[in-house]
């Protein structure tokens, strides 16, 4: 495996395009992680109206904002993956929750 590079060290689409593809299995990777947790929450509730909870959701918005900031990116296109990863967490746990339920 080599190196990674840095974008200024990039003297190339190819060399850009592989550095996306390493940077891209690295999120998966911690996506998967991720969703290891989600998937013990999921585990750990009790009904399936746990899964939405406003204040939390909007605490992790709030720090992803401020993160993001911080790294200047685009808050507000931050906070857009984000919802979308809460909203898809949300009724992953849901249906796992309910299917827990209905096997009692």
């Amino acid at each position: 495996m080599t190196a990674a590079k840095l974008p200024a060290e990039c003297d190339t689409k190819d060399d850009v395009r592989a550095e996306i593809d390493r940077i891209d299995q690295a999120l998966l990777n911690l996506f998967a992680e991720r969703h290891g947790y989600v998937t013990r929450m999921a585990e750990i509730k009790t009904d399936p109206h746990e899964a939405f909870d406003p204040a939390r959701i909007e605490a992790v918005i709030g720090k992803v904002r401020q993160l993001s900031l911080d790294l200047d990116l685009d808050e507000d296109q931050a906070e857009l993956i984000w919802r979308t990863l809460i909203n898809w967490n949300i009724n992953y746990e849901k249906g796992i929750i309910a299917a827990r339920k209905r096997a009692k």
